[in-house]
């Protein structure tokens, strides 16, 4: 079968490329999925460009990558019941701690890991849930309900943060979100009950007096170490700040003090080691915002498998706005 791989570090032209492997067969507790859609993330991205501190080497020969992906089910390993076979699925984690992820025509995982589309749901927007779905599901929901609440989604405009924005508004927040001004509408029609300027000089105050200086309950946050001086300020006390990335500051110094008296909560949002409970919960709540009609993943581009180089370079584009799919 047609697979993307790669056997060393590098840049993406320089390290993908197609190759033929032999179609997997299930284990016993597996499926096998013919790949409709592969969707390609920043993690994929970054461990293909070997940029993870202490790893120096791919940790196998060769690495067929991405964790999210849609297809069907076209084969069970002993123990899946056989009814499983041609179910419309999508799938996580198809690359974490593995050497075969979805840049494949087909993937073989844990039953678990195939999880069956609700009915109407596209196969491209079930490539798009694996990472930015359940990231945005689990850091919106993660403390349980937020009707009533105020949420800070930064990053609006974002494949994570355009979900978060949608799903927090079905969930009855009220949702204040940070973007740039050209993507103001784009985030506004997800949703967002007010957007602002990420880079505006009084963003904190901006946003105390749209919450008539009462502050955030919950805030999604992509930017951690840039941002925490922000959400100091702008955060309830007893607040939550749900992190899923730092990207610009690994290391980042705290405002203590300010933490401190208002009791605030730092939830770092991994959603790759996520335990079974919450990670139910978060595949709950995007079902039922899809069969809403709540969710629409935005989709920003969709390529061939021969060009998986191509969209490696496209998922690191600040002016992406959505997932980057390789169609099988």
């Amino acid at each position: 079968m047609r697979a993307i791989g790669y056997s060393a570090f590098g840049a993406a032209a320089d390290v993908l490329a197609l190759h033929d492997i032999g179609v997997p067969e299930p284990a016993a507790g597996e499926v096998r999925v013919k790949l409709v859609y592969s969707g390609v993330n920043p993690s994929d991205a970054k461990a293909r460009s070997g940029t993870r501190p202490g790893v120096l080497r791919p940790p196998f020969d060769l690495v067929v990558p991405h964790s999210d992906g849609s297809g069907v089910i076209d084969a069970v390993g002993a123990g899946v019941a056989p009814a499983r076979i041609g179910e419309r699925v999508w799938i996580w984690n198809g690359q974490w701690q593995r050497a075969f992820g979805s840049a494949a025509e087909s993937i073989c995982l844990p039953s678990v890991q195939a999880v069956a589309l609700p009915d109407g749901v596209s196969f491209e927007a079930g490539a798009a849930l694996g990472i930015p779905g359940l990231t945005a599901a689990h850091a919106v929901f993660g403390g349980g309900n937020i009707s009533g609440q105020t949420l800070l989604i930064s990053g609006g405009a974002g494949a994570v943060g355009h979900n978060a924005v949608q799903l927090a508004k079905w969930g009855g927040a009220t949702v204040i979100a940070t973007a740039s001004p050209r993507a103001f509408e784009r985030v506004k029609a997800a949703g967002a009950d007010h957007v602002l300027d990420y880079r505006a000089d009084d963003l904190a105050a901006q946003i105390m007096a749209i919450t008539e200086g009462k502050g955030i309950d919950r805030a999604v946050e992509p930017e951690f170490g840039v941002n925490a001086g922000l959400l100091a300020e702008v955060m309830r006390a007893n607040g939550t700040i749900a992190a899923y990335g730092s990207q610009f500051d690994m290391s980042p110094t705290l405002p203590f003090g300010p933490f401190l008296f208002k009791a605030i909560t730092i939830d770092i949002v991994l959603i790759y080691i996520l335990d079974p409970a919450p990670r139910a919960a978060a595949i709950e709540k995007l079902h039922a915002a899809l069969s809403a009609g709540a969710l629409h993943p935005a989709i920003h581009e969709i390529m061939p498998l021969e060009d998986a180089a191509k969209a490696h370079e496209r998922v690191m584009s600040a002016g992406r706005n959505g997932a980057v799919l390789l169609e099988i």
